[in-house]
């Protein structure tokens, strides 16, 4: 996945790190190319030939989360990844769609992280573009207030600009403690967004968190509060 330069994410980015009285906010937005190159392309033809899926192959995804882990939209259930009425009712996704996914994911958080061996079922499809619109504004505006209340009109205008929000399908990263990137202690919440747009061949990757940094000084873990150069790594 080649990382897409822009000023205007960058700007965007630099206002995302956010500190208040007591936690730091770490955000980000990037824009990847799903065109694959030479490296991409072998890690696709490993990726399907483990266990002999093919790019069309379906799997099956977890329901949708809110910012508190649970789904509000009860009912919300698309058909069941056999086919069959009275089985399991799930979203699905391409084993092509899914690579993008686990690619980004090792591209953004690398090399910190390997992503390689993560599954469906730590993914799941977004059921609208304003369910994740208010996610997001719920988050960030309960810990940053004002400060990101100034810059939500730009965020999501940028984005938009960038991959065509409407045009997108929407999937978030919600894996096991031990899997998250943001699951160390003093974390408060979390969220991992990808926007999607399969006609621009592009993924708008949406990372965050808030954490509480005097939790992470005083337990003596996270040297990123104590050393600027690090401040934003994830």
């Amino acid at each position: 996945m080649k990382l897409l330069e822009s000023t205007r994410f960058e700007a965007i980015n630099s206002a995302l790190s956010i500190k208040t009285g007591d936690s730091k906010i770490i955000g980000r937005i990037e824009s990847y190319s799903c065109k694959m190159a030479g490296n991409d392309k072998q890690l696709y033809k490993r990726f399907n030939a483990e266990q002999g899926f093919t790019p069309h192959d379906l799997q099956a995804l977890s329901p949708p989360q809110t910012s508190l882990g649970t789904s509000p939209a009860q009912g919300y259930f698309s058909r069941s990844i056999s086919g069959d009425e009275d089985g399991p009712l799930c979203d699905t996704i391409s084993r092509k769609t899914l690579f993008y996914l686990i690619a980004t994911l090792n591209s953004a958080f690398h090399p910190d992280y390997d992503f390689s061996d993560a599954k469906s079922h730590e993914f799941s499809k977004e059921p609208s573009l304003q369910w994740v619109m208010n996610a997001v504004d719920s988050n960030l505006s309960a810990t940053a207030g004002d400060h990101y209340r100034t810059l939500r009109t730009a965020l999501w205008a940028a984005i938009d600009d960038e991959i065509s929000l409407n045009e997108c399908d929407i999937y978030s990263y919600n894996p096991d403690f031990a899997s998250d990137p943001f699951g160390e202690d003093g974390c408060l919440w979390s969220f991992n967004y990808f926007f999607y747009n399969k006609k621009l061949k592009r993924i708008v990757f949406f990372p965050c968190r808030a954490i509480n940094p005097l939790y992470v000084l005083d337990s003596g873990v996270g040297s990123d509060f104590a050393m600027d150069e690090d401040e934003d790594r994830y």
